[in-house]
This record gives structure tokens, sequence and C-alpha cells, in this order.
């Protein structure tokens, strides 16, 4: 479990840090209870999709997942399935049975090359772009058949809503010698390159190349189009495409900068440590390149989590709040900013799990937002998607609010002493990766600028005329935001969200 947490908040009406004050409490209540506190409805009116891959067309939101799941939304909280599961009939994704010879024929069924590991049919994590130049909705997806032979492929379709025409593959991996000829690879290098890298003692060399799956497509600041991709294995990898056909473009051998001729750049991970689930989001009012992925395993007790790295150019190098990223075999939750994980909150009638799998998006308003599936600590496997907003920080590093969006704008102008101060519950993240609940304690901050809890004080700040706060946390400065939304139970409360050194910290007061 987390530390208990020892606290200097600081916080000043005019933006600087006042210093840490001891002053005498008044009798407070830091007993944590939910009586009182009306309990929200967590079934995203009973849909599920997992991994879910967003895309807004003219106000409607739509979201992709593995095993052929798509649902839609007009307002980002309660969601209506349009296509689900494994079946030719399947509206969004059912067109790729009439060429299953051709899109399973590497991966994916018991058919396949290399067959599914458990004999069932495999169509995971779709992501789809509207492509600019060709006027079509493409998505991107993976078949796949073990922890590391996949294939990753696209289809096309002029609707967000399918059907899409399964089009081409794009990139392979699992192979052995015996039947990478099965594959493209040696279009792009000769056998002496496979045998050099790709293979290792007889088989896939996943310890250094990517699976082939989890891919996302995006735009750059100047308009070129790119898929990142890849979970577990060699880590995560970018790939550029052409956007006149929707297929990679191979890059030139840059071994000092990690680039494959046929997989591409090298971002993070590698050693086949817990990362997936790659996506990289442009913010142009930061000018950064965000890039989400997830940690753990999926499970509702394997720590599934989210963090984040960022960078000023596409292609990296992304690194996070202390400069750094995870290379192979690291002990890689000393990385990335912990966005996400296991938590309950009030209005919550169950602790939330394995929060993960997530894309991200600006939405024609400006306002940022991040979209993944949760678990819940029932007992159970069952998921539901969720969206939370996002806002920056004033460092630029995004800060996700504590609940999922009921269409809260934040005041661009900041809130007064006697909206923010008062009993806060208040949670730590952390940067673990196991089945522990971040539980809150009781904060309270005060109007003379202290702040008090059973086994916590210190100090606090906010920045005049701005939303943006300051605290300190067992010596850890955060930096963040204040927000006044709805809670679960579409109760009003004022919420905090900071982040530093790689952890994220939520307070919510009622």
């Amino acid at each position: 479990m987390k530390k208990f947490i020892s606290c200097v908040l600081a916080v000043s009406m005019v933006g600087g840090l006042v210093a840490c004050l001891s002053s005498e409490s008044k009798e407070k209540n830091y007993t944590v209870s939910y009586d009182g506190i009306a309990t929200g409805d967590v079934s995203s009116s009973g849909v599920s999709v997992h991994d879910p891959s967003i895309l807004e067309v003219d106000g409607t939101y739509y979201i992709y997942g593995s095993h052929m799941t798509a649902a839609k939304s007009t307002d980002l909280l309660n969601w209506e399935m349009i296509g689900d599961g494994y079946m030719k009939s399947n509206p969004v994704y059912g067109q790729i049975y009439d060429v299953a010879d051709e899109a399973f024929a590497y991966s994916g069924s018991k058919d396949s090359i290399i067959k599914t590991d458990d004999g069932g049919t495999h169509v995971w994590a779709p992501d789809v772009i509207y492509n600019e130049t060709t006027g079509l909705y493409y998505m991107y997806y993976c078949t796949t058949s073990t922890f590391n032979a996949s294939n990753l492929c696209f289809g096309t379709s002029e609707s967000p809503e399918g059907p899409f025409e399964w089009q081409a593959p794009l990139i392979y991996s699992g192979f052995n010698l015996s039947n990478v000829d099965s594959t493209d690879v040696l279009d792009y290098v000769d056998k002496d390159y496979v045998k050099k890298n790709y293979i290792k003692s007889g088989g896939y060399n996943y310890e250094d190349y990517p699976n082939a799956i989890d891919p996302t497509v995006f735009y750059d600041a100047d308009g070129r189009m790119w898929m990142v991709y890849g979970s577990w294995s060699g880590g995560i990898f970018l790939l550029e495409l052409d956007p006149e056909t929707g297929l990679v473009i191979h890059p030139e051998a840059d071994e000092e900068n990690n680039v494959d001729p046929y997989y591409g750049k090298k971002l993070l991970g590698g050693g086949h440590i817990s990362i997936e689930g790659p996506y990289i989001m442009y913010d142009a009012n930061t000018d950064y390149y965000y890039l989400f992925v997830s940690y753990g395993t999926l499970t509702s007790n394997g720590g599934y989590q989210i963090r984040v790295f960022r960078s000023k150019t596409v292609d990296g190098e992304y690194v996070d709040m202390n400069g750094e990223y995870p290379q192979k075999s690291a002990m890689h939750e000393n990385y990335g900013l912990k966005l996400s994980g296991n938590y309950k909150l009030p209005s919550l009638d169950r602790a939330y799990m394995a929060t993960g799998h997530n894309s991200a998006f600006v939405d024609s308003d400006g306002k940022e937002y991040l979209v993944y599936h949760t678990r819940f600590n029932d007992g159970g496997e069952n998921h539901s998607p969720r969206v939370h907003q996002m806002l920056m920080n004033a460092e630029g590093w995004p800060c996700d609010l504590p609940y999922q969006t009921q269409g809260e704008t934040v005041s661009e102008t900041g809130y007064s002493m006697d909206e923010v101060e008062g009993r806060y519950y208040f949670i730590n993240q952390g940067t673990d990766i196991s089945s522990d609940i971040a539980n809150p304690i009781i904060l309270y901050l005060n109007s003379d600028g202290t702040c008090e809890g059973k086994e916590v004080s210190g100090t606090w700040t906010m920045t005049d005329g701005t939303y943006y706060m300051n605290i300190t946390v067992d010596g850890t400065d955060y930096s963040g935001v204040f927000c006044k939304m709805q809670d679960e139970a579409g109760t009003e409360c004022m919420t905090f969200s900071a982040v530093g050194s790689n952890e994220s910290v939520w307070g919510v007061k009622y």
C-alpha cells in the first residue's frame, strides 16, 4: 500500500510560496466516511469496449475496441453499442470474414500460419482516423496468435460506422526462419539481417523487437501521418505512413538512433517488460507530443495503469517528469508520469481497478480528454469505458480530473478562497504497479494558507486569476489545477489534480 503521507502544501493568492506554518488546529473530522454522499452509476449504459480508441465526427464520439466492439455517444457519458463480437453480421467489422484467407493468413485464427494459442479468433486494439488525403476512414488493428506473433493490418470505410473493408497487412512479428517467407520482411531486409537481429535461439527475438499489436495513428504538427505500436516484447515503435495509400514508409536503418529498417524507431521499453497500448496526442498549445502507455497486466488485480511521456518532436526522445524513459529491462515503475491506476473516491460504490489502455484527444472546443476502460474491485473482470477531462498544468503536464466528464468547464480566471478552502478527500496514486488501491485520507486546506490532516500538515498556494495550484507532499513538489465539476452521482464538488515526480494526487471537496 501507499505509505502514509506527510506533506508540505504551498499556496498563495499571488502565486508565491508561503512558508510552512504550524498553526493550532481547530477541531476537525479526519474520519473518512461517505455518509450523506450520493452514489453514482458506473455502468456506462451497460456498454463494454476494451482498449477504447476515440474518434469524433460532427459531434458524435466513437470508441473502437478489441474483440470487434464499437460504440457511439453524443456526450462522452452515455454510450450505444454499434458493433459487438466476432460475427460476419457485425456492421462495423464483419467484412473481414469475406477475406478471411487474406486477413488471417499469418495470424489471428486457428487456420493461420501461426495458429492462435487458444484456437479462437483474435482481432484486437483498433484505431480509426479520418484520412484527409483520401477522404476515407482508416481502421488500423491487429490479428494476433501468441504473445509475440501478430500482424498489423488496416481497412477503410466511407463511414465511421463501417463497414471497414480489409485492405492489406502492414507489419509482421513472431516469425522464425522457417516461416519468415510468409511475411514481407525480406522485402526490406536480407536474410542475414534477419538472422543477426530478428532471430534468437531459433525463434523470434521478442526482447528487442516488437509484438506487432496496438497500433494507433495520428497526424503531426506538419500534417505527416504516423503509427505508433507495440506491446511488451521489444517495446514501443514508431513508423511513418503514406497518406496516399495508408501503407508504411519504411525508414533507412540508423542503429545509433534506434531506427530499424523494418520496424521503425524504437521509443520506449524492451526486454519484455509490461508496456503496451501506446497513443500519441499532439497539443498545439503546449507544442508537445504526449505518448501515453499502459503498464501492468490488464486483469482487475494486475496493476494496469496509465503513464505519459512527452517530446517536442514526433520521434522523441519521449521523457517523463524526471527527464527519463524506460529502456530494455528497466525497473519501469520508476518511469513515466502515472495518471491513473486503482483508486476509490466518494460517489463510487466500488473502487476503480486497472484503469488503462487509453486514447486521448483534443475536442473541437479545445477541451482535452483521456479515454480508457476500467475494471472494479467486485471480484470479476467486467469493464466499462471512461472519459475524463485533462487540464494541462502551468508546466504543460496533463492532470487527469478525478471524475468522468459531465460537461464541466474550468474557470479560466480561477476560484475564490471560499470555493477552494475546506475538507478534501485526498489520494496519492504513487508509482507502484500492484493491486493496491489508492484510498483517500482527509486533508483540510485552510484559508490562512495552511493544510492539516490527521498526520499531515503544511501549506498550499494557488495562482491568482488562474486555476493553477501547487502542493508539496513529503518533500515532493506537485503542480496542478483546481476545477469545479460533478462527481459520478451528479453532485457538484470542488476538485484538484496535481502531478510531480511521476505521481498524481487528487483532492475532492463537498
